[in-house]
């Protein structure tokens, strides 16, 4: 596992709990087909050693899109969505990559791709199909990453990439839709955001990203995930805007398709829950 000599406990912890929007010159990054009239969503993110120093932050981000979760339910006027790939609960099993990824398109209103060979949900290890140490052939993989509600997380296979739409729930994705928000929560999230004046997007070396884009393309917000240098930390990002104008989220996880092992070069992470704001139906 990376070791970050400077980075000290104190750095880590205060991290988390952070809610507040951010400029466009801070953690906000600019591309070039922004549009002029950007407006800067509320941001949630935090990062720390354990489930407990992010809950809050996850749970504000939950009351921030409207409660309940509203499970697969609707489609309804309020509310957000979850998924936590954990089959309703004890479920333990690997399922095979597979693009589209669409068992929550009709249920949930969300569909996930990937440029890679497919998207799986996995135990870290475990499980009648050994989970992500059997799936990528890594026995590292057990014990380096930990869920945020067990037993399964979610990663492509042959990529790093991971595309999310969204659709009205119950349409079976016929009926294009758009939401309000998005969150996700990652383990194992090394490399940090290194936000800072004259870099292309701020990077110098952050791995995670998440880019927001509207029914037209636009990128409408991007921003590195918050860093918690530790085996299998967990750290969370979301946005929230005024109204329901995603229809894309891109999420880059780590600088490196999950396979070789976490070590000072290659930053490998997975992903747990997403949270996102009901769907929306496109005019």
């Amino acid at each position: 596992m990376k070791k970050y000599v400077l980075v000290t406990l104190s750095a880590i912890v205060a991290v988390a709990s952070i809610v507040l929007p951010l400029r466009l010159d801070q953690s906000a990054h600019a591309q070039e087909n922004t549009t002029r009239d950007f407006v800067a969503p509320v941001v949630f993110q935090a990062a720390g050693p354990n489930t407990a120093s992010i809950q809050s932050t996850v749970d504000a981000y939950r009351a921030e899109l409207g409660n309940p979760d509203n499970r697969n339910s609707g489609p309804l006027d309020t509310g957000h969505r979850e998924i936590n790939w954990d089959g309703g609960g004890g479920v333990d099993t690997t399922t095979a990559p597979v693009t589209p990824f669409n068992t929550f398109l009709n249920t949930r209103g969300s569909q996930f791709t990937t440029p890679g060979i497919g998207l799986s949900q996995a135990p870290p290890s475990g499980g009648p199909q050994g989970g992500l140490a059997v799936l990528f052939n890594n026995a590292s993989y057990g014990s380096i990453f930990k869920t945020f509600s067990p037993l399964r997380l979610f990663t492509p296979v042959g990529s790093n990439i991971t595309d999310t739409f969204f659709f009205l729930p119950g349409s079976n994705g016929n009926i294009p839709a758009t939401v309000s928000g998005f969150g996700a929560v990652f383990t194992d999230v090394d490399q940090p955001d290194g936000s800072g004046p004259g870099e292309k997007h701020g990077n110098r070396g952050a791995s995670t990203l998440l880019e927001f884009f509207g029914v037209n393309g636009e990128l409408l917000f991007s921003s590195y995930v918050p860093a918690a240098p530790g085996d299998g930390n967990l750290s969370f990002f979301g946005v929230k805007f005024s109204d329901a104008r995603i229809a894309r989220v891109r999420i880059t996880t780590g600088n490196v398709a999950p396979g070789p092992d976490d070590d000072n070069k290659n930053d490998v992470v997975m992903m747990d829950d997403f949270i996102y704001g009901e769907p929306k139906a496109l005019p």
